[in-house]
């Protein structure tokens, strides 16, 4: 019952169907509810932190979940409404833009980012690579004991995971539409949405290479954010 418990919170949070597959965390057309910043070398929860508390005091986001992935922490957000994963990935950019400017930027992983669209982060818990680390959720009195080691050394178990996901919920399409012109660089999307996902009336840029030239060369973006914008507008 607990595994069930658990496989039902990871479907209302993170996961879509898949028509007569398993859901997942991608949905047919590549778009995402579960967008991940990860924070490693060390996973400094201090500095992440900020970013965690920012979103829910500033943008009125509930609170997302915290895991340990093996290379560090994670904040885990959930999307009532599924994004495109190039729009996902303006989302990250923006918050990590405004909440950890000042960290290095090689520190900060993005899932999806600008430059990889299509990255995905594994779904929690799991077992690692490693033996005897698993990655896992993890309360937010705890995230700071996984500085130099973030994993659990055993498996986590179902229940106690489904009971850290049952208190969370997901950002509402509204919550994220106020947000959009607070962040640095997702005042607008990068990429057209279906008409399913598009809210009606919208005036945002639908262009994506327009949007990434204006990153690139807004001088108020942090430059790596710019190069990550630069690197999007090489051809491939």
């Amino acid at each position: 019952m607990s595994a069930d418990r658990l496989a039902a919170e990871l479907r209302r949070l993170y996961l879509l169907p898949q028509g007569d597959g398993a859901p997942a965390l991608r949905g047919p057309a590549g778009e995402i509810r579960a967008p991940v910043l990860a924070l490693g070398r060390p996973a400094d929860w201090a500095a992440l932190a900020q970013l965690w508390r920012g979103v829910q005091l500033d943008l009125q986001w509930p609170a997302p979940a915290i895991a340990v992935s093996g290379e560090g922490l994670q904040l885990w957000f959930s999307l009532q409404q599924p994004l495109p994963a190039e729009r996902a990935a303006a989302l990250l950019a923006g918050l990590q833009a405004r909440y950890l400017a000042e960290v290095e930027p090689h520190r900060v992983q993005c899932l999806p980012a600008l430059t990889a669209p299509d990255a995905c982060a594994p779904l929690v818990p799991a077992p690692l690579a490693l033996p005897e680390q698993w990655s896992a959720f993890v309360a937010p009195d705890l995230a700071p004991v996984f500085a130099d080691t973030p994993w659990l050394d055993i498996p986590p178990s179902p229940e106690g995971q489904a009971e850290l996901l049952a208190s969370l919920h997901s950002i509402t399409p509204a919550a994220l539409d106020a947000a959009w012109p607070r962040l640095p660089l997702a005042a607008a999307p990068v990429t057209p949405e279906p008409a399913a996902l598009r809210p009606s009336g919208s005036g945002e840029e639908t262009d994506p290479r327009r949007f990434l030239l204006r990153v690139m060369n807004d001088e108020g973006v942090p430059l790596a954010l710019r190069i990550e914008a630069a690197k999007a507008l090489l051809p491939r």
